[in-house]
């Protein structure tokens, strides 16, 4: 959509283009009643600062924005961290936000609200679509992550979601584990990540000319601890009996593994178990946690790649995986 001007809120209150900037930038003299109206048509025209424009009289600023929804969480915590590393490295700050997964966070972060100006906005969105994030005021460039938004005009760096979730399940497959429990499934709110996965669960069992059970599948609120430790007791409860579990992240499959060794199932004698992310936290569970390692050095270089390309290329950029073997998936029937 076309960038409202400060002469299109000139025109709107009728006066100058040097009035309307004497009140954005708090410079001049301007009436208390004149500048309200002049505030009011900004808000009513959704002006922003020309931040092109302010690059190409100062050049860039060196200062990215990274919008993640939950600091909480180990995997977003441990992106963060790479990827401001990665930035050191090039000489460029970044500023962290928080949306906790709100869409009016999520919005105005997008349009730039209150921001200062930045070179470009790295964001892992979990309420917006590609419908909101293409009608955003702001023109800095916009790099996605995560797998909420697939197909859309903008650059997005992920992992393959469902080839890595076939390789977890193919790997307790090459155990001799034969029923295999999911957990992770959703049925609520943005819910990609679990459909992906649920999707390369699906398709390792079908290579492997096992039947898909859906007993065998078992569906989480959040991706927690304490989702995964209460869908291991709902195991534990049911007739499922499984051989090997795979969790859809790491904080699911530490807080399975808690309840099982809790309730005297022994990981991975009894049962094997993997997760997905890599986090440190599962290196040193014990036992140490198998999971899937997506390559997020890369991940945070690529993004980065693309900010600083004039525009960002479009579509879909993965990086790789590996599966990274620790104890829970070795035991001494294994």
């Amino acid at each position: 959509m076309p960038r409202t001007t400060l002469k299109d809120v000139a025109a709107r209150v009728g006066v100058s283009a040097k009035t309307v900037s004497n009140v954005v930038n708090g410079t001049g003299w301007v009436t208390d009643e004149l500048a309200a109206r002049v505030r009011l048509a900004i808000d009513e025209l959704g002006y922003r600062p020309n931040v092109a424009a302010r690059q190409l009289r100062s050049g860039r600023s060196r200062m990215i924005g990274l919008a993640i929804p939950e600091l909480s969480q180990p995997y977003f915590a441990e992106l963060a961290s790479e990827l401001v590393r990665a930035a050191q490295e090039r000489g460029i700050t970044v500023l962290v936000h928080q949306t906790d997964g709100r869409a009016e966070t999520e919005r105005r972060i997008s349009d730039g609200v209150d921001a200062p100006v930045m070179d470009g906005l790295i964001m892992s969105p979990l309420a917006l679509g590609a419908k909101e994030l293409d009608a955003r005021l702001d023109s800095t460039p916009l790099v996605l992550l995560g797998e909420h938004i697939g197909d859309s005009g903008f650059a997005h760096v992920t992992v393959d979601n469902t080839a890595a979730a076939a390789a977890a399940t193919e790997h307790l497959l090459s155990l001799g584990c034969r029923r295999i429990a999911a957990i992770g499934a959703q049925h609520t709110g943005p819910n990609e990540t679990a459909v992906l996965r649920l999707a390369g669960y699906r398709q390792a069992l079908e290579a492997a000319g096992i039947r898909y059970d859906e007993g065998l599948v078992f569906a989480v609120d959040e991706f927690h601890r304490a989702d995964g430790a209460a869908a291991a007791h709902r195991i534990l409860e049911s007739d499922a009996r499984p051989d090997g579990v795979f969790a859809f992240n790491d904080l699911l499959a530490l807080g399975a593994m808690h309840a099982f060794i809790t309730a005297g199932v022994s990981v991975p004698a009894d049962l094997a178990v993997i997760g997905f992310d890599d986090i440190e936290e599962g290196r040193y569970s014990t036992p140490a946690l198998t999971s899937i390692s997506p390559d997020t050095p890369a991940l945070a270089r690529r993004a980065l790649d693309l900010i600083y390309e004039e525009p960002p290329t479009p579509g879909i950029h993965t990086v790789g995986f590996t599966v990274a073997h620790r104890a829970s998936t070795k035991g001494p029937d294994r």
